[in-house]
């Protein structure tokens, strides 16, 4: 049976790993998206990761030759990532000199992604599809580089090596083997760690509007790009772009209530109301 002390001693030790790792790296702009995060891995380690991850996946994608089939559809997403790209010094002043690459699969899949260290890869039904403006693609890429920027793969990573040192720490006060502890683990990692959670979602929305507008591209289009993704959901499985993201009609009413903060950098840049 676990006893008060028992109880006690878990919760410090959790509270000493949390305060231990608790930081961040990102600064809040304008839409005013602040908070701590808890880090236990480094940004290294992370960006080692995605490299690997990123080379394999281009390589298989090569294989098929299914990888940067269309140029002029490559072009096009390179063009807006690199206006999108200068602009997260105002979130990360060291993001501007990672070592970005942009890459389109040929897939019917709706989906798109930004890697740790800004490593992109859009998936052309994304863009075929929906019908894409430059303005909704810019919305996914920002969306997608906010995740980068605001390191939500290492946090989520940094979360299961949390659990996972308290369920050790359980394990060994309740006496249990270290397999137990294993498979709890392994089962916190699949169910959170590897899926970004609706307030992640969220606050790349908030970034990832900013970046549009500082872009020159209109945020408004944050609008019709997710009237487009509501249409394309109905009927059938969700785009995996929507997986585990906030409900459609909050996210629409959380970017109408970001226009008047977000509308001026887009103007300032030279674009129309």
């Amino acid at each position: 049976m676990l006893n008060l002390r028992s109880v006690a001693t878990l919760s410090l030790c959790l509270s000493a790993l949390a305060l231990g790792g608790c930081e961040t790296t990102t600064a809040g702009g304008e839409v005013g998206a602040n908070r701590s995060q808890l880090m236990l891995v480094s940004s290294e380690q992370m960006d080692q990761m995605s490299v690997q991850g990123y080379a394999k996946l281009k390589s298989e994608a090569s294989a098929k030759g299914a990888l940067n089939k269309d140029p002029a559809m490559l072009r096009r997403v390179r063009a807006i990532a690199s206006r999108l790209e200068p602009q997260t010094r105002i979130f990360r002043p060291d993001a501007p000199g990672w070592k970005w690459e942009v890459n389109v699969i040929e897939s019917n899949e709706l989906n798109a992604f930004c890697m740790p260290g800004g490593k992109i890869m859009v998936y052309s039904g994304l863009i075929n599809q929906l019908k894409l403006s430059d303005d909704e693609i810019a919305i996914v890429l920002g969306h997608e580089i906010a995740h980068a920027l605001r390191e939500h793969s290492r946090e989520h990573v940094s979360q299961a090596m949390a659990a996972q040192a308290g369920i050790g720490i359980g394990a060994t006060l309740l006496g249990l083997g270290q397999g137990s502890a294993d498979l709890a683990g392994i089962g916190y990692e699949t169910l959170i760690a590897t899926r970004f959670s609706r307030s992640d979602e969220s606050e790349a929305d908030r970034i990832g509007l900013e970046l549009t507008a500082r872009a020159g591209y209109d945020p408004r289009a944050g609008v019709t790009l997710w009237q487009k993704m509501i249409n394309a959901s109905q009927g059938g499985r969700p785009p995996a772009f929507l997986s585990s993201h906030p409900t459609e009609a909050s996210r629409v009413q959380q970017i109408q209530a970001l226009l008047p903060t977000v509308m001026p950098l887009y103007v300032a840049t030279g674009g129309r109301r």
